[in-house]
């Protein structure tokens, strides 16, 4: 292995949680990994230490001007016992990506992914084996200088926590209720769309509370300047199924380039379903629907990998898409996917990376 990581290991391990009653992100692993930055020295000090609490600065950056960006990946194990990660060289390149956005420094990919790696390996016995269960990874980047003037920071950590975790949706697979929000404003042009920074998230809760009040799960936005363009589901990348075309929104600034949205595509195109990048407007979803064309509609994301839409609500009028159940692309795509990360179905895309 290229770098080696000095490892402390904790000295009061945690009692697992049951595998049977899993959330998705409250429990958290016994280590995690930490790298610092520093403007002149770059990024040094890697280590894996026991989970703890951090000590910043009240004046850190990240707590005034939101410096920061995260990822999120997961860690499987298969029947066979192999440890097996999916595509982590494509949240290297979003991390990449997101640093540019934000003014934070650029890390190398290979540490990146072989940090990832060697606290998996520390933590392996975390991984939960329970069919729908998986080792959560969430790496993220903060800025940790103390200063309040508005400019990039000069310092910065590198953290990587593991939180065993069950489907993010507590029914698993099953048809979620979709709200249309026409009211609120995810991204713009020229925004932070396309960056994974937790800044989008925060601006998202209030539309996602009142779909909540309103009996749905989740919010389909439209875009942020005419208000009639389908861009995300919530924080995943959503997908029509009109007149058997799979439509999704291009990546044009707006729209986080998921990891599992590039796996989709590739997939489609790979069994020959038709499937376009393209601009959609919510009135051609509802005339597809009132035509009898609208056939199936799904998001993808880290999270849920699948997640099947049985209900879309616009301005009132609900579309049951479906009778309400899950579609065969999606329930397809799930079962190749999900077979493909934990080990149950051959990975011919070469996207597994094994955890030695």
């Amino acid at each position: 292995m290229k770098y080696d990581f000095p490892v402390t290991k904790t000295t009061n391990p945690k009692a697992k949680p049951n595998p049977d009653t899993l959330r998705f992100g409250v429990d958290f692993t016994d280590h995690m990994f930490i790298m610092d930055y520093e403007e002149g020295k770059g990024w040094h000090d890697g280590r894996i230490v026991p989970y703890a609490p951090l000590s910043l600065d009240p004046a850190a950056v990240v707590f005034h001007y939101a410096q920061e960006m995260f990822e999120g990946l997961k860690a499987y194990k298969t029947k066979a016992g192999r440890v097996q990660l999916f595509r982590p060289d494509m949240n290297a390149k979003r991390t990449n990506r997101t640093n540019d956005r934000l003014c934070i420094p650029q890390i190398d990919e290979e540490l990146y992914v072989e940090a990832i790696k060697a606290l998996v390996h520390v933590d392996a016995d975390w991984i939960p084996e329970k069919e729908g269960t998986s080792l959560y990874i969430r790496p993220f980047i903060i800025a940790d200088e103390p200063f309040l003037g508005v400019r990039r920071s000069n310092h910065y950590k590198f953290i990587i926590i593991l939180s065993p975790v069950g489907p993010y949706y507590v029914g698993g697979l099953t048809p979620t209720k979709i709200y249309v929000e026409d009211k609120y404003v995810r991204a713009t042009d020229g925004g932070t769309g396309e960056a994974k920074c937790g800044g989008n998230y925060a601006a998202s809760l209030k539309a996602q509370e009142e779909a909540h009040a309103k009996g749905y799960e989740q919010i389909l936005w439209l875009d942020g300047v005419e208000r009639k363009y389908v861009e995300e589901i919530g924080t995943s990348n959503a997908f029509f199924v009109i007149d058997n075309e799979v439509i999704t929104a291009p990546l044009d600034g707006t729209i986080l380039p998921g990891i599992t949205r590039d796996s989709v595509i590739a997939l489609l195109k790979k069994q020959g379903i038709k499937i376009t990048e393209r601009r959609l407007t919510i009135d051609e979803v509802v005339q597809a629907y009132k035509d009898g064309k609208f056939q199936e509609m799904f998001a993808s994301g880290t999270a849920a990998v699948i997640s099947p839409v049985g209900e879309l609500c616009y301005k009132g009028d609900k579309m049951v898409i479906n009778n309400g159940e899950i579609g065969s692309i999606a329930q397809n795509l799930y079962d190749t996917l999900y077979g493909i990360q934990t080990g149950a179905v051959e990975d011919t895309m070469g996207w597994t990376v094994e955890v030695k």
